[in-house]
């Protein structure tokens, strides 16, 4: 067997053996208390903040050995204030958040496990959430209840239920959270199985069950996106991709990623090159290269993710390079550039009889019609594919967002 049969092959197996992990899942788990914040102190003498660390630690490595990415808001007994957890994790760009604790209660007599989560039908007006967290509701209560289930089955304990709780870092994220209480340190017999090696090893292992039987929506940094219906449509035509499990709708689109869906969408190999006045336009597009078909860019190696793509462009007479000899494949696009190769490439992909387009008014004051964009933009602003920033504002020169370009993709497919 070819070595790149055997890569394929071990592709194929580990995918079967790791399912969660189409979309690389990325979790940060934080132990509760730690350093001067011993947390709650056990009928046996155990320190929470221990029980914690310990416990979480087993949850990473069950967690890694199924393929997730785990990252841990304290490594060691140092203390972390709240806030800094909930930045720490904001930082991270992970998919989920699970905050691990043991449990107390003055009675001494309360025994079992919970989950926390925010639910924003029952707001603490002292206690405001992000505005993130409050959207966030069904997803962070999914991912208790997951949690808290397998727990549950793991362990033995008593199902103390999901509670709807305003716990800082449960309120204050902007990824889905919850806190687990695994047990009552304050009861004697929750204690003594707190207390235990291989009770704490099911707890984690039930805790890594219930995350993996989870499956974390689809590009967790727009589930309050207002692009997020266009976005997940777009992905589910197969048209846009995220980098893991995120798809950075704000993020400016690079030249290369433009041309990659615009070949998704049009098929450059299908169409016909076709010749136009370049105008003023000196960039991207625009125009024929008669002299120029076998010019090489010294920023596009072949080796470039986006070398193809580029190349079946170039055949179509959609780019010409900088002056400097680059192409600069990675350089964010405009406002501007779209709509003057999305309307070429309409053009390119009509037929004959239906290239006639009518002639709007002018209604943005930055796109005068001597604009070398001006004809396009309006011609996609009459099809109802691209607004303005605002009524009287289009801003040709600013970069377009994978946010935006979502959107106008996903008003070409509905049209």
């Amino acid at each position: 067997m070819t070595l790149l049969k055997r890569l394929v092959l071990f592709t194929f197996l580990l995918t079967l053996a790791f399912p969660y992990q189409a979309f690389a899942y990325k979790i940060v788990l934080d132990a509760g208390h730690g350093g001067s914040d011993p947390g709650a102190i056990g009928v046996n003498g155990l320190r929470e903040k221990d029980v914690n660390w310990d416990i979480t630690q087993k949850v990473r490595d069950e967690l890694k050995a199924l393929g997730y990415e785990v990252v841990l808001t304290r490594k060691d007994d140092s203390y972390w204030a709240l806030a800094q957890r909930v930045e720490f994790t904001n930082a991270q760009q992970a998919d989920l958040f699970v905050s691990i604790h043991a449990n107390a209660h003055p009675d001494g007599k309360t025994n079992g496990s919970m989950v926390l989560y925010y639910d924003n039908a029952y707001p603490q007006e002292d206690y405001p959430a992000s505005e993130t967290m409050k959207q966030l509701t069904p997803y962070s209560k999914d991912l208790a209840q997951h949690v808290l289930d397998s727990l549950v089955a793991a362990v033995g304990t008593k199902n103390l239920g999901l509670v709807p709780s305003a716990v800082y870092v449960a309120r204050m994220g902007t990824i889905p959270s919850i806190l687990v209480e695994t047990a009552f340190l304050s009861q004697s017999s929750d204690a003594a199985l707190l207390a235990s090696d291989a009770v704490r090893a099911k707890m984690a292992k039930g805790i890594a069950n219930g995350i993996a039987a989870y499956a974390p929506p689809l590009f967790t940094d727009t589930l309050t996106h207002w692009a997020r219906e266009a976005i997940v449509r777009m992905q589910n035509k197969g048209v846009i991709e995220g980098m893991g499990n995120r798809y950075e709708p704000d993020r400016a689109l690079t030249r290369a990623e433009f041309l990659t869906l615009m070949d998704r969408v049009f098929s450059f190999s299908e169409m016909k090159a076709s010749c136009e006045p370049s105008g003023t336009v000196t960039s991207l597009v625009y125009g024929c290269q008669a002299d120029d078909a076998e010019q090489s860019y010294k920023d596009l190696p072949t080796s470039h993710w986006a070398s193809p793509v580029f190349a079946k462009a170039k055949k179509l007479n959609l780019l010409q390079g900088y002056s400097d000899g680059t192409i600069r494949p990675n350089q964010a696009i405009t406002r501007g550039e779209v709509a003057y190769l999305f309307d070429h490439l309409l053009q390119l992909s009509a037929t004959a009889n239906s290239r006639q387009q009518a002639a709007p008014q002018p209604s943005f004051d930055d796109v005068p019609s001597s604009l070398w964009s001006a004809k396009a933009i309006y011609a996609l602003q009459y099809k109802g594919l691209i607004n303005g920033i605002t009524d009287t504002s289009f801003k040709p020169d600013q970069t377009i967002t994978r946010a935006e370009m979502a959107t106008l993709l996903n008003r070409y497919y509905v049209k």
